[in-house]
């Protein structure tokens, strides 16, 4: 199966694209898009229905060019994979996450050893420690806390405290939409969060430079997942 290219129904709304399902013999994206957009003469904003698709920002960014060489323009990401729209929502795209709506587990039941994921906001009180990688989705308040062994990635605002790599891994980042937190650890090295304001349109990470915690815009692989 192929993308399939639905027209908006009126002016003023977004023409889709819809991906057929994930799976190892699903065709890569830039052919899924070259063969559903086989003949479109349609232009203007266009909002993607990614469904199970892991995408990255490099992905998207791909995404993008494919689209604009049609006079197409990506404003948005719909699909059950969180962290497809992690990595839209990097880029300044807009985002929603749909619930499965088959009779098998939904986007929370993904957790593993290797990925848990919290959906909804933390607040004043609450702690989430995992082993490996934590995913919120919402904000972290002031007050609240996540821990885990490897990474820590908000899809939201950072505000409370974070430990990434809390059982010493240097490797492990920070990353969310707005990164401002009371506090940063990473592996045994502290450091409080920047005052100034954000970067528009990326996420932020804090990751260790030279043994001191640095914050940049987050890089175009992120999130550091292949499936």
């Amino acid at each position: 199966m192929a993308a399939e290219f639905v027209p908006a129904a009126r002016s003023g709304l977004s023409h889709q694209l819809l991906l057929p399902a994930a799976g190892p013999e699903a065709a890569p994206l830039p052919k899924q898009v070259s063969r559903g957009l086989h003949g479109v003469i349609s232009y203007g904003e266009l909002l993607l229905q990614s469904g199970d698709w892991l995408l990255t920002v490099a992905d998207l960014r791909g995404l993008e060019r494919q689209l604009a060489a049609h006079r197409l323009e990506l404003v948005g990401v719909e699909g059950r994979q969180a962290l497809t729209l992690v990595a839209a929502a990097a880029i300044g795209l807009a985002t929603h996450l749909q619930q499965s709506s088959g009779p098998g587990p939904s986007p929370d039941s993904h957790n593993s050893p290797d990925l848990v994921i919290q959906r909804g906001t933390l607040r004043s009180g609450d702690h989430l420690q995992v082993e490996g990688t934590a995913l919120v989705l919402g904000d972290v308040n002031p007050g609240a806390r996540v821990s885990a062994g490897g990474h820590v990635l908000v899809w939201g605002r950072l505000r409370g405290v974070a430990h990434a790599g809390c059982h010493g891994d240097p490797s492990a980042r920070i990353v969310a939409l707005q990164l401002r937190p009371l506090q940063l650890r990473i592996a045994e090295v502290i450091a409080r969060g920047p005052e100034d304001s954000p970067p528009q349109g990326f996420c932020e990470q804090a990751h260790l430079v030279e043994g001191m915690i640095r914050i940049d815009p987050a890089e175009p692989g992120w999130p550091p997942f292949s499936g």
